[in-house]
This record gives structure tokens, sequence and C-alpha cells, in this order.
């Protein structure tokens, strides 16, 4: 008899260790409360046009379509041409990529039940085919806070105060958040001469921890960036130094780009305000943060631990998710702890009270 097994890239949970996740989602939702988010719940499946187009090329590859069935699916069999076949003739379903999209899609939905601007927070499940490797799962919780309907930067310096006090309660101190705006990024490609390519560029840059700096110039060069233009980029790359100091040769760099010195203007205020009242710990504007969504517009969010390999939290602004849906003109901000590989980094750390980890009793009757 064959021996039972999971999919790759999940996983399961024992007593004991639910407990400890819980202890981060107590944690979590602790401080989301009290910062004035209320939760919300949607559905593991949505439509997949309510997905597609949402996260970028590479993001709709990631996504895990659900089968249409029954007559459905065997109409669609018969009359399929296999040689133009495409993913939505056999699926109008998909689990959720992330939280957000399905939550600008409820704010849309259900606009006449709620008063903006609306913060909620969201901890549940989502799924992406992704290749499984350590840190990187099929199946994961994300636990996201986000605020739609007000363009105040003054949201920025809340999710800093946010970070600042769940990683506190949780015991990581060595973690470091990447702070840097869409805009900045726009200018960037304005000013090389490659405005058209911002996807491209953005995508490739946001794999530089992962591919290098070669490996990010010869993705770039693939994409059709000009060797002139990727030469320009480098010092960027490779810019050091205090959050001033960088926002200062960022201002000479895109001193032609409206939109990039509004992009600096924006992560300014974040930076000062949050300084202003003690958020600016482990707080650092990186040129080289893309964060591959497509839907950001401007401030991004990323953090990562000393210790752990790849980010464990990260979010942004989107000034029109909810326009996709129908409802213009409603900007929203949020970021989103990966609770598995917060689980994953505090159990390498031993950061659990112990007594979340033993496993209670079961009692008698």
């Amino acid at each position: 008899m064959q021996k039972p097994s999971i999919p790759k890239g999940t996983r399961d949970f024992s007593p004991s260790e639910i407990r400890r996740r819980n202890y981060i989602f107590d944690i979590v939702k602790l401080k989301f409360e009290k910062f004035g988010f209320s939760p919300i719940e949607t559905p593991s499946m949505e439509k997949l046009s309510t997905l597609t187009g949402k996260y970028g090329s590479e993001g709709d590859q990631l996504l895990f379509k659900v089968l249409k069935r029954g007559a459905k699916f065997e109409k669609v069999l018969a009359e399929s041409n296999i040689k133009n076949i495409k993913d939505h003739d056999f699926s109008d379903e998909a689990l959720r990529y992330d939280l957000t999209v399905p939550f600008a899609r409820y704010v849309v939905q259900h606009q006449s039940e709620i008063t903006l601007p609306f913060k909620r927070y969201q901890i549940q499940p989502v799924w992406r085919a992704d290749r499984p490797q350590k840190g990187r799962y099929r199946e994961f919780y994300q636990c996201d806070v986000d605020v739609v309907g007000t363009d105040s930067l003054l949201m920025e310096v809340e999710f800093l105060q946010i970070y600042q006090e769940v990683y506190k309660l949780l015991g990581i101190k060595d973690y470091k958040v990447m702070l840097n705006n869409r805009k900045v990024l726009t200018g960037i490609s304005e000013v090389i001469g490659a405005a058209d390519k911002l996807t491209d560029i953005t995508v490739a840059i946001d794999k530089l921890d992962k591919i290098g700096v070669e490996g990010v110039n010869k993705e770039l060069s693939e994409k059709g960036i000009s060797n002139e233009a990727i030469e320009q980029i480098q010092p960027l790359i490779h810019l050091k130094g205090s959050n001033d100091e960088k926002i200062e040769a960022l201002s000479s760099f895109l001193s032609n780009s409206e939109i990039g010195l509004k992009g600096l203007e924006e992560l300014k205020f974040v930076l000062d305000y949050a300084k202003a009242c003690g958020a600016d710990e482990n707080v650092s504007f990186e040129v080289t943060l893309a964060r591959g969504l497509s839907y950001y517009t401007g401030a991004i969010f990323e953090v990562t631990a000393e210790g752990f390999k790849g980010s464990i939290s990260g979010g942004g602004r989107y000034d029109d998710l909810t326009g996709v849906f129908g409802l213009k003109g409603t900007s929203g901000v949020g970021i989103s702890f990966g609770a598995d590989r917060t689980y994953d980094l505090m159990e390498n750390l031993d950061l659990f009270p112990k007594d979340y980890i033993i496993d209670l009793p079961i009692p008698s009757n």
C-alpha cells in the first residue's frame, strides 16, 4: 500500500504548532485592533476574471485555477481546439493569490455597507502555484492590514508603527523595513529613456537579491533595455549612505522627472514623520526595492530579518485597484505579514514562549 502524503509546498500542523502559530495571530490581531482595523473574511475562491491581470504576467502564471466541472467541462473539451486552448476555456475560478485584490473586490461589492476610509484586517490562507523550496510554500497564511479611501501619507507612517510594535512583542529584533516609492522607479525609467519598459525594469530589479547585479543586467538586456540605459542604472543599484543621503543623490538624478521628484517628496514625508513619532527604527530607503506586483503606485514596503532568506512582510500603496472593479479614484495602502515565514524565523531563533509549545493533555470524560 502506498504511504499517504500531502502536496509539495503544503504542511501539516500539530496541536503544539497550531498554538505557536496562534501566538503570532494573537499579537498581530492585538496591534491591528489597537490601530482601529476591523476583521473581514473573503472566499478561498474568486472568479478568475477578478484575479487575472492584477499581479503582472509572472503573478498570473502562479494562479491555482479551478477546472470547470461536469457538463461544462465536457462541453469545452468537446469544442476545444487543442492548439488554441486557453486557461479560461477550462476555468472560471481560481484560489486567491493574495488578500489585497479580494479586498478591493469586497470594497466595491459592499460599498453601500461601509464608510470610507475603511480600515480592515484579514488573516486567511492564500495559494500560489510556485516552485516549492525552503521558506516558499504553495499554501500559506497572510495577515493583511489595509485602509482604502484615503491618500494620506500618515497611513504609511502608521504601518511603520505597526511593524515596530508587532516585531517588538514577537521578540524579533534584527529586522529591516525597506521602503521605496513606485513613483521613484517610474522617474528612473523616464530619465534613462525607457519609460515604456517600467514593468520590465521593476520585475528585473526586484530579483536583485536572488540573481545578483549581473543577473539583473542580463534580464534588462533581454527585455530590450539599451546598454546605455543599463549603465545609467548601475550607480543606483550600488547606492549607499543614510536615508537623507540617498534621497539627496536621487534628487539630483531625478531633477528632470516630475513624478520621480514627487515620489522622493512622499518618501521624505513618511521618513520625517516616522522619525518624529519614533517609528523610524530599522527603516531604510532602498532604491532597488521594486516589488513585482503591478498594482502598486506609491510607497512600497518589504521586511527582511537576520538569519532568514527572503522577506517576512511586504506591502504598498495602490491608487486605483478598486477602479478595475468600478470604483474609481479610491486610493488604498496596506501591508501583509507572512505568518508562515514569521513562524519559521521565530522557530529558528527559539522565540516562542514555552507554554505555547507544550501540548496540553486531552481531558477525560
